[in-house]
């Protein structure tokens, strides 16, 4: 199905913005963010948002956080028309979680529309992030599966993975995965470790291609990170990417 198809079977309103995001802008490129100068990060998410649907943070490693980064990175994102997903990984009981993802220095929830969750301590980390993000509007991703070698995301956890989600379809719209879990098709797929020219790294990375993901393994969204921002001009990169990815899914859905 085309993502315009799906839109109607999305019970979380995230996911029905994002769809058509992704088919206004031609899209289906998430770029992995992953420096530590907030600076640097700015200035990538203004490069390369023209190019992404979606753009992964990892807010806590940044050296120099201030609250005049999180303003500056929503009006990017508002001006070139992307996603801001916050790769928190929350793994912890219900009322710790809302906590995390509403208050601290962070505050999370404030501006970034995407957060994701491992779903080991049970259905209250699902409730307690849900009070926080549902009334404004935000999603969640379960982590169903992982790219690194020797993961302990197996089938079983997947499939517990996805029988968590069905219980929460207004707040939870989709998986971090490296394949796809069924084909009901409210459920946005995000693989990340993908990447054109390498197969691994020194640290257990495993990479597949945009080709692999989306047409063999089913993703909606491909998440690269080292192979745009290491490259030696990252927008050049970004649109090779970006035109795999949807190159992929105009095969499978045309």
């Amino acid at each position: 199905m085309q993502y315009l198809e799906r839109i109607p079977f999305c019970k979380n309103l995230l996911a029905k913005k994002l769809l058509k995001l992704m088919d206004d802008k031609k899209t289906n490129l998430a770029l992995s963010a992953d420096v530590t100068q907030s600076e640097k990060l700015l200035a990538l998410a203004d490069t390369i948002g023209p190019e992404i649907c979606v753009l992964k943070t990892h807010v806590d490693i940044l050296e120099d956080f201030n609250e005049k980064f999180l303003i500056e990175l929503r009006k990017i994102a508002d001006k070139h028309q992307f996603l801001i997903f916050e790769d928190r990984k929350f793994a912890d009981i219900g009322n710790t979680v809302k906590h995390q993802y509403q208050n601290g220095i962070y505050q999370i929830a404030e501006w970034a529309d995407i957060i994701n969750a491992y779903i080991l301590p049970g259905p209250g980390i699902i409730k307690g992030l849900a009070e926080v993000g549902l009334k404004k509007n935000r999603g969640l991703l379960l982590i169903a599966e992982l790219s690194s070698e020797g993961n302990f995301t197996d089938a079983i956890y997947a499939e517990k993975t996805l029988e968590m989600a069905e219980q929460f379809p207004e707040f939870v719209f989709g998986f971090i995965s490296q394949h796809k879990l069924n084909d009901d098709p409210q459920w946005i797929y995000m693989t990340p470790g993908v990447n054109l020219a390498t197969e691994n790294d020194s640290l257990g990375q495993q990479y597949v291609t945009p080709d692999k993901a989306i047409k063999e393994n089913g993703a909606d969204i491909i998440i690269v990170g080292r192979g745009i921002i290491a490259a030696k001009n990252p927008l050049d990169e970004a649109r090779k990417y970006r035109e795999a990815g949807w190159r992929a899914y105009k095969t499978l859905s045309s």
